[in-house]
């Protein structure tokens, strides 16, 4: 679990660090300019960084589910090498599927005013200031939302029905509370993380105005990272307990 909460720490990084400083640069000076192979740069690290996000959530309801479902097996199954490698292939979707929607938009004619209403190059401002048909865009957009984003949504949403279930089973209630308090962070952060990102790239923009928008995209890219070493150490005692080691060393 703490690796897999590492590795959550390493995209809550790379996510901000991608978009923070462009967007403060921005409110600062009331605007921007960015050439457009420096936008869809930070397109492809911020795509990437929400896939690899995506899996890697998906990844932590099934060592969740292993946990509370199978607990006799999980030593045996959530190996030090099976986690190496399931980190590894999210990272690596994450990239590919990054990059092929960063070589695809980069194909499209820009001949604008290239003014983007928002706080950083997300997927749809830049397909509004495209001057070229989008269809193919959009349907290798919803190709990659199979596995990047339905799949792990089904997979989340199976794993915890049965993690309700398996808890609801455990004849004690002091058993049902530990279980329980061991996949409500990670159920927390899943919550808001999806909650904001559907209601930014499923639901209809129709009747959604350009601030919700940009509200919403804000959840996700900041406020979420932000909350996710929070979440995690207010309702971790380990985690609790070695920060206060390390404070109560340096008072020394």
């Amino acid at each position: 679990m703490y690796f897999f909460i590492s590795q959550l720490a390493i995209s809550d990084i790379l996510l901000p660090t991608d978009v923070v400083p462009n967007m403060l640069h921005i409110l600062l000076n009331n605007g921007g300019a960015i050439t457009i192979i420096g936008c869809i740069t930070q397109f492809n690290f911020f795509c990437a960084s929400e896939v690899f996000e995506c899996l890697l959530l998906t990844v932590m309801s099934y060592d969740r589910y292993v946990a509370i479902c199978n607990p006799l097996r999980y030593t045996s199954v959530m190996t030090s090498v099976c986690c190496v490698k399931l980190a590894i292939i999210t990272m690596l979707l994450g990239l590919s599927m990054a990059f092929t929607e960063s070589i695809t938009i980069s194909m499209l004619t820009f001949c604008g005013p290239n003014i983007i209403d928002h706080f950083f190059c997300d997927l749809l401002p830049l397909l509004e200031v495209s001057c070229s048909d989008t269809f193919i865009v959009q349907r290798e957009i919803f190709l990659l939302s199979i596995p990047s984003v339905f799949i792990p949504t089904v997979i989340i949403i199976y794993s915890y029905v049965n993690i309700v279930l398996a808890i609801i089973r455990i004849p004690s209630s002091t058993g049902r509370q530990k279980a329980f308090f061991t996949c409500s962070s990670h159920l927390t952060v899943v919550s808001i993380f999806y909650w904001s990102m559907f209601s930014v790239y499923v639901v209809p923009s129709k009747g959604k105005t350009l601030t919700i928008s940009k509200i919403l995209s804000l959840i996700y890219t900041v406020f979420t990272p932000l909350m996710n070493p929070i979440i995690y150490s207010l309702r971790n005692k380990d985690i609790k307990r070695a920060a206060y080691d390390v404070i109560h060393k340096y008072r020394r």
